[in-house]
């Protein structure tokens, strides 16, 4: 049960083990669409879904430390990896990158994949989000691996939205019925997602023919699909780096706190802000992928996220201000009530 505090958004004790239904779901789809795999990566995701799963459910259940679960999502990352299926051989002239050392490749990968678990774990942070940017994220690498026939994938990306468009409403429900995902269900999608991702950047030049954006804008595509949970995690990260904290020390200065807390909107709206955020910033990619070439793709990247931080750094600054103001003026009240205490107590 997850208890409320005062980083919390809920008001009562909520259930956090709606991500177990994750695990068991795709265990079972596995054991059927493993004959799909052409090169046994069924086999290769179980270790790996089986690992995070224990651990998350631990985290859920008695809080584990960062450092422990970095030492899980690497081990779970490492069966992925090890699968010549999502061995990336080429980045096929992106910045005038072409081959890969193979050296390279597992430290790229490795680090790709754990940034984006963590980055779709911090998202988690209130009613409906994480499960609509899953949903999002997941119906765009449907559309790819459909796309380009890559039936295995295609159909473990609908089995986890199935999973997710299932839970949300649950999730959103004000109800005794609301429960959470927990670090069970986020560490799960994440993790999934990291290898849809990874699978992507690694189809064969001529699975990429089908696709509607030029071959060298592919990992500017893969960006764009992320650019929520990437966007926050960078974000949140450089504040915490900056203010001498821990980046893995908790607050509510993410995105979605920002617009709740700010805006004063509810999670709902916020949620669905945030998902249509990211499903336009996708098409607009796809359409500038198409035509452009990833120079200026970059240089419209680095704009749009600058622009955003800026934004973003205003709102946090402002709002901090704010509740700077409100403390202050609450140890005035304080002080002035002590004070009227006393006196009356001397008159007496």
């Amino acid at each position: 049960m997850d208890n409320p505090n005062s980083r919390s958004s809920h008001v009562r004790r909520t259930p956090t083990l709606g991500g177990v239904a994750f695990f068991y779901v795709l265990i079972f789809a596995l054991f059927f669409l493993r004959n799909w795999c052409e090169y046994s990566e069924a086999i290769y995701l179980i270790p790996g879904l089986t690992i995070l799963f224990i651990v998350g459910l631990k985290d859920d259940l008695v809080v584990l430390s960062p450092y422990t679960k970095l030492i899980a999502q690497i081990l779970a990352v490492t069966f992925i990896i090890s699968n010549e299926s999502f061995t990336i051989h080429s980045l096929h002239g992106f910045l005038g990158i072409d081959q890969i050392p193979v050296v390279i490749y597992y430290a790229v990968a490795g680090f790709m994949m754990i940034t984006i678990i963590n980055a779709y774990n911090l998202i988690d942070g209130i009613d409906g989000l994480a499960s609509i940017v899953g949903i999002v994220i997941l119906i765009i690498y449907a559309t790819i691996f459909y796309m380009t026939k890559e039936y295995f994938f295609l159909l473990i990306s609908l089995t986890l939205n199935g999973c997710l468009i299932s839970f949300l409403k649950y999730n959103l429900s004000q109800t005794s019925e609301k429960i959470f995902m927990g670090d069970t269900g986020s560490l799960i999608v994440g993790f999934v997602i990291s290898i849809l991702t990874l699978k992507f950047l690694a189809l064969s030049p001529e699975k990429y023919d089908s696709l509607p954006f030029l071959i060298e804008n592919i990992p500017l595509i893969a960006i764009s699909i992320l650019i929520v949970p990437l966007f926050d995690t960078a974000r949140v990260f450089t504040i915490r780096i900056a203010s001498k904290r821990s980046p893995f020390s908790a607050d509510r200065n993410h995105t979605h706190h920002i617009l709740i807390d700010y805006f004063k909107i509810s999670h709902r709206k916020a949620s669905l802000i945030i998902g249509g955020f990211n499903l336009i910033f996708v098409y607009l990619f796809i359409i500038l992928g198409s035509a452009s070439y990833n120079f200026w793709l970059v240089t419209v990247l680095v704009i749009t996220v600058i622009v955003l931080g800026y934004l973003f750094y205003r709102f946090d600054y402002s709002f901090a201000n704010i509740r700077r103001k409100i403390r202050f003026k609450r140890r005035i009240d304080d002080v002035k009530e002590k004070s009227k205490n006393i006196i009356g107590k001397n008159n007496e």
